[in-house]
C-alpha cells in the first residue's frame, strides 16, 4: 500500500477528525515506511495503525475494528447525462439511420475495383 492508498483509507473510513488529520497520516506513513521501497508491507502497516490509534487515543485494536466494520475502497465518478440525439437511435438521421457507413468492402480482395485496364495510348489517355 503506498501513501496515496493510505490516505484514502483512512478519508473513507471516516477515522480523520482534529486528532488524526491528513498531514498526522502522512507523518505516520513516512515514519513506518521503508525508504527504499515504494510501499509498505503488513508488518508496517500494523505498526501505523497502531500510531494513528495512539494518536486518537484509542487501542490498535478497536481502531483495526473501526477500519473492518467501513469494509473496502468506495470508488466515485460520474455518471453520464442521457443525450436525446444521441443514445435514442429513432431520431438518427441520414446514413446512420439505416445502420451507419461501412468499412467492409463488397469486393474485398479484387483488383479490378481500384484499377482501370481499359484501352489506352501511350499517354494514358483513354481510346
Amino acid at each position: 500500500m503506498d501513501n496515496k492508498q493510505f490516505a484514502k483509507m483512512c478519508k473513507n473510513t471516516g477515522i480523520l477528525d482534529k486528532k488524526l488529520t491528513t498531514t498526522d497520516v502522512d507523518i505516520i506513513f513516512t515514519k513506518n515506511w521503508d525508504k527504499t521501497k515504494k510501499k509498505i508491507n503488513f508488518k508496517q502497516f500494523e505498526q501505523s495503525i497502531e500510531d494513528m490509534a495512539k494518536k486518537k487515543g484509542l487501542t490498535g485494536g478497536q481502531l483495526g475494528d473501526i477500519l473492518i466494520k467501513a469494509g473496502g475502497p468506495t470508488y466515485s465518478g460520474t455518471k453520464t447525462d442521457n443525450v436525446k440525439l444521441h443514445d435514442d437511435k429513432s431520431t438518427y438521421t441520414g446514413v446512420y439511420a439505416k445502420g451507419g457507413p461501412t468499412n467492409v468492402d463488397k469486393d474485398h480482395g479484387n483488383l479490378a475495383n481500384l484499377l482501370d485496364r481499359s484501352e489506352a495510348n501511350v499517354r494514358g489517355v483513354k481510346k
